[in-house]
Order: C-alpha cells, then structure tokens, then sequence
C-alpha cells in the first residue's frame, strides 16, 4: 500500500489522489467542522481545499512535512480566506472545472460526526501521540512550542504527530461503511 506521500506524488494519477482524498477527507473534515460549526460550510472548504492540492501537488516537498500536514496548510489557508471575504472561494474549484458537490441530510451529519468524534479518534492514541495531534493540528500550534510544553524535541513531536495521524487513517480504514 503507497503512503500518503506517495500518492500525492503521483502527479498524473487521478486513482491516487482519489486514494488520498479517501484516507484523509475525515481529518480535514473535522479540523473544518470544529472550526466553522456548520457542515455545509467545512464541506465547502474541504471540496476547495482538495481542488487547490489537486491543482498545486506537484509543488508538495515531503522534507517539508507529511502529506496530511500540508492538506491541513491548505485548509487553514482556506478557512483564513474565506473569514477574511465573508464566504468561501471557488477559484480553484472553477480553475480545474469541478462543479459543486450536493450534498444530501446523510453527507451533511457524517461530516458533522467527524468533528465532534475526533477526541474520540484521539483516545485510541498513546497519550503522547494523542496531545502532540491536539496542539498541532487542533489548536494549531508550532513543533518548537509543542515541543517545549512536552519536555522533548521537535523531531519527537513530528514523529508523535505523523505516527498518531497514520494509526488514525488505518483506524478509519477498519471502520465498516454504513
């Protein structure tokens, strides 16, 4: 099975980035949802956020961070963009020609279940995987502070935040669709 990495790299595939909508949709979700409070809204973002990846992957750097924390970029750019005009853009959306996603009472309550289920993603962690993912993606704090506050380097927290976000994916994996 390709990481997360892997399949953005892929540039030209459309499977693998399908792949890693897949895996990672649930954790941009509910970063959006207990941002805004509305699905509708955090949909909106999300369905912005993964046309700008799609549109911007061939410039990802791994060295820079995992392929999940810079999905987490985008979105909080995204989140930051649309408080700033008062709404949600649709640039990159038009720019790739994606119509608008309809979304039914069904899509709308599972995106709001992923952001009140994300302490409960979090408690099936080890502690300390589970508080360096709070304060980083969460609370939305830098490795060096998050380091300070955990008694350890950043390298460790990254470690912490990478294997805590895997063990999340392969958590969601298991779950069988409804």
């Amino acid at each position: 099975m390709r990481t997360d990495e892997e399949l953005l790299a892929a540039v030209s595939d459309a499977e693998a980035f399908g792949e890693l909508y897949r895996r990672t949709f649930p954790l941009v979700a509910a970063y959006l949802v207990r941002r805004v409070g509305n699905a509708e809204l955090a949909a909106d973002l999300a369905a912005e956020t993964y046309a700008a990846a799609l549109g911007s992957r061939s410039r990802y750097q791994s060295r820079k961070g995992s392929a999940r924390t810079w999905l987490l970029t985008i979105a909080h750019a995204r989140l930051v963009d649309a408080v700033r005009r008062s709404r949600v853009e649709d640039r990159a959306r038009r720019k790739l020609g994606m119509e608008p996603m309809m979304l039914d009472d069904e899509d709308l309550a599972r995106i709001d279940a992923y952001g009140t289920n994300t302490e409960s993603l979090l408690s099936g962690l080890p502690p300390d995987q589970g508080a360096a993912i709070r304060a980083r993606v969460f609370e939305e704090r830098e490795y060096e502070e998050i380091a300070r506050s955990l008694a350890c380097s950043p390298s460790v927290v990254r470690q912490r935040v990478k294997r805590g976000l895997d063990e999340i994916r392969h958590s969601l994996k298991e779950e069988p669709s409804t």
